[in-house]
């Protein structure tokens, strides 16, 4: 098998475990408070990241106080505000909604650029925000079928789903501050590490410990912390490495798609034609958010958006796919 195809196989399996997190998610859901689970989560991946620094050699960073402060405010929107955000979400709507509205998140992170950063968006991502909103137009506006407290409540759900996806898009912006950009395994780690810190005592005035825990929540943070966190980051890293940036960004399309089709094998979800329209809206989205980064120099693509969030959800650190061709992935710094 060519270099290239194991970098194709390698983004695209890194792409399922991404579409695995509203599935694992749910499981979560149904018997652990957000705040503990997400404490767990980073208690159990921290160790491995930790493993993995020191089998390679990286060195810990010296932040100054500026970047400081936005490594904490990154943990806090992307690391614990994303993961209790998308818990809570998946509580009340489908997880095959949630997939479609966590699919946006290309387009939301160029949005929040443009309007953070007060650029003129072109017309390929105007395109792709309108067509990512409609894909959440589709799974929030779908007549309901089990009664308006049903309804109401999937839409509180695909709202909160919403705005983890924000927050997220938040983390990615942030990092385009950091006076010193972090390598992707050191950001990861820090990731893990400060989201630990930040959650740990929200997690103990919930004192998940006084009622019973379900095992599959249990193997539902124990899967999100090892597979998605840690493997997802590396068969990341591993695919991108092998591939040109423009080429790694076709497979971010497949996190919608993997996360119906999970939803509907693992969970046993309906997936009807409103999630169909939805997730179709956002593969064009993303499309052509892609052109657009392929048009602009320095506007956000797909890929690299997958990579910063890494870090942050399924560990959340950064880096350019095109910037891992030439060595390891501790070596690499972030692209933004």
């Amino acid at each position: 098998m060519s270099e290239r195809s194991k970098g194709m196989w390698l983004c695209a399996l890194a792409m399922v475990t991404v579409g695995s997190t509203v599935v694992a998610s749910k499981l979560i859901a149904s018997g652990l408070p957000p705040f503990t689970a997400t404490a767990l989560r980073f208690a159990l991946a921290l160790p491995v990241f930790v493993v993995l620094m020191g089998c390679l050699r990286v060195c810990w960073p010296r932040p100054d106080r500026h970047d400081a402060v936005l490594l904490l405010c990154q943990a806090a929107a992307g690391s614990v505000g994303y993961t209790v955000l998308l818990i809570l979400g998946v509580r009340w709507a489908p997880a095959a909604d949630a997939g479609v509205v966590t699919g946006t998140l290309p387009a939301m992170a160029a949005l929040v650029a443009v309007l953070a950063l007060r650029e003129r968006p072109g017309r390929y991502l105007v395109g792709g925000i309108v067509l990512a909103s409609l894909g959440v137009l589709a799974i929030t506006l779908r007549p309901g079928d089990g009664g308006g407290e049903r309804t109401s409540t999937a839409l509180l759900g695909n709202l909160l789903v919403l705005g983890a996806v924000a927050l997220e898009s938040l983390f990615i912006l942030l990092n385009k501050r950091l006076r010193v950009p972090l390598a992707p395994l050191v950001q990861s780690t820090a990731m893990v590490a400060l989201g630990l810190l930040l959650s740990v005592i929200p997690a103990l005035l919930e004192r998940a410990w006084l009622q019973p825990v379900p095992a599959e929540a249990l193997a539902g943070v124990a899967y999100y912390a090892l597979v998605p966190t840690v493997a997802g980051f590396l068969l990341w890293y591993a695919g991108a490495a092998r591939l040109r940036g423009a080429e790694a960004a076709l497979f971010t399309a497949l996190m919608p798609v993997s996360a119906l089709v999970l939803a509907a094998w693992w969970l046993g979800e309906a997936v009807g034609w409103a999630q169909v329209a939805g997730a179709a809206c956002v593969l064009g989205a993303v499309g052509l958010v892609s052109l657009d980064g392929r048009r602009r120099e320095g506007a956000v693509k797909p890929a690299d958006v997958y990579s910063q969030s890494f870090a942050c959800r399924k560990a959340h650190g950064e880096g350019s796919s095109s910037a891992h061709r030439k060595s390891n992935i501790p070596e690499q710094g972030n692209s933004t």
